[in-house]
């Protein structure tokens, strides 16, 4: 399926006005996380709609959208591959889970990562070895490191909290706000399920946390618990 075709599909929905809104939303100046990042201006339905009309795209025609500049590009091979992995068999499986990893690099923004690593990466490994989360954990690529926590969202949805207890661990001193905030959401997540398993986690690690990753953490705990934590009284 000709690339270009897809291409034109995605640019009749473009608005300059918001595409503008979101490159500075999404952080696309010099030295910041998402710098160079280019935008068309789309609404996630939008691109849904455009994905459903081409599901029956190749791998080869995804990877390509994959790797390109414009961010609607990328959000769209991601929608598709979510589309054939769910209907897929296990070898096709297979094959967008490896895809996906190859390209991780490309996956470089969290809209983009939250929206597909747990749909994809996550219930991929949901009955496998995960050795590869704790790989991609200990990455110097932020992209790589929130694929690994947010993947765990599939097992934590399953309730299986081992792994992402664990890797939520090894970014406790983490630099990144983006990263603080993705480990946060996840222990949140943990907590909504199994209150006891997430305060035994920040009982031993609260103290040491980055104030953001608390808040996120703690943000539907009672108010008078909430602020026991965060005055450190626990």
């Amino acid at each position: 399926m000709p690339t270009i075709q897809i291409k034109k599909e995605l640019k009749k929905y473009a608005d300059p006005k918001k595409a503008k809104i979101l490159q500075r939303f999404f952080k696309t100046g010099p030295g910041e996380y998402g710098e160079g990042d280019v935008f068309l201006g789309l609404a996630s339905q939008q691109i849904i709609l455009v994905a459903k009309k081409f599901f029956g795209m190749d791998l080869k025609s995804a990877e390509y959208l994959l790797r390109s500049k414009i961010h609607e590009e990328r959000m769209l091979a991601l929608r598709i591959l979510m589309m054939k992995f769910n209907k897929g068999d296990l070898k096709e499986k297979e094959d967008i889970y490896k895809l996906y990893l190859k390209n991780a690099r490309n996956i470089n923004n969290w809209d983009l990562v939250d929206v597909s690593a747990p749909k994809i990466v996550g219930l991929y490994l949901l009955d496998k070895p995960c050795d590869i989360l704790y790989k991609l954990a200990r990455s110097k690529n932020l992209w790589e490191k929130r694929i690994a926590m947010l993947s765990t969202f599939a097992f934590i949805r399953e309730k299986q909290f081992v792994d992402a207890l664990k890797i939520a661990e090894i970014f406790l001193r983490d630099k990144h706000d983006l990263m603080h905030k993705a480990v946060g959401w996840m222990l949140r997540e943990v907590g909504n399920r199994d209150r006891a398993a997430e305060e035994k986690f920040l009982k031993q690690h609260y103290q040491i946390m980055p104030r953001t990753m608390l808040r996120y953490a703690i943000e539907k705990f009672p108010e008078k618990l909430r602020q026991k934590y965060l005055r450190g009284l626990i």
